[in-house]
């Protein structure tokens, strides 16, 4: 792991919806590598910091870099940078109308403008890899839960992307479905991959983690390794966040 190539960089990030104030001055680095958790209340902008990285919300002010370009400069196609920086999302999004290879194929062609065989060998590699292969003829209606989310990552994998973003990856499923998404993301996490991870999963956050974000009322109160922030944390709503928490 890297810890000098640097992919993505926040700087003074802000984000308004009318006169409430959702981000303020958020900064951050992402390296090349990095598993970054994002943990905080409900309400504390994690998801719409997310949604700002991938542009899925335009920032009201600041600035986001992906190798030093800023992607919010009008000249940089929003399509490109998605393909690069990818997201899985709380509720799968998945084409209800499509089967699991379809949607694992559509953006590899449409966005990444490849041939089907190219797509069809790619999105199996990733299907094989989230253990959804045998079900690439299912439609989503068909699929548990946790199966729709290991789709969904399989789908953003299949755009080889240099970061993977993920919103609250696990709480729309039942608890037993919960670990198998979490141990794929353990397993990419382990192969290397760069993400950013909201979630309310604090094990995984303090085991998997590189790095850990505390949000607060729209700011990143305390950003630092797991060990710090899970052992040691200076802020005191990290504090209190963290012991009601870790002790249910």
């Amino acid at each position: 792991m890297s810890d000098t190539e640097q992919i993505l960089r926040v700087v003074n990030l802000e984000k308004s919806f009318g006169k409430h104030k959702v981000l303020q001055d958020i900064n951050l680095d992402i390296n090349k590598g990095d598993v970054t958790c994002v943990i905080g209340t409900s309400g504390s902008g994690k998801s719409t910091l997310l949604r700002c990285i991938n542009v899925l919300e335009i920032a009201t002010a600041g600035n986001i870099y992906f190798h030093d370009k800023d992607i919010l400069d009008r000249s940089n196609k929003i399509t490109d940078y998605r393909a690069k920086v990818g997201m899985v999302f709380q509720h799968f999004n998945l084409f209800n109308n499509m089967t699991v290879m379809e949607n694992c194929t559509i953006g590899v062609r449409k966005v990444l403008k490849k041939d089907g065989d190219y797509a069809q060998q790619v999105a199996e590699q990733f299907l094989d890899k989230v253990g959804m292969l045998p079900y690439i003829n299912a439609k989503p209606a068909q699929l548990s839960g946790g199966q729709k989310q290991r789709v969904a990552i399989a789908r953003a994998l299949a755009m080889e992307p240099e970061v993977l973003l993920f919103d609250e990856p696990t709480s729309a499923l039942d608890p037993e479905m919960v670990g198998e998404v979490l141990d794929v993301m353990r397993k990419l996490a382990q192969e290397g991959l760069t993400m950013i991870i909201v979630t309310h999963e604090m094990a995984f956050a303090r085991d998997v983690a590189t790095k850990v974000a505390f949000m607060d009322k729209g700011v990143i109160a305390e950003f630092d390794t797991p060990e710090v922030i899970f052992n040691n944390p200076s802020n005191t709503r990290t504090k209190e966040f963290l012991s009601r928490f870790m002790n249910r």
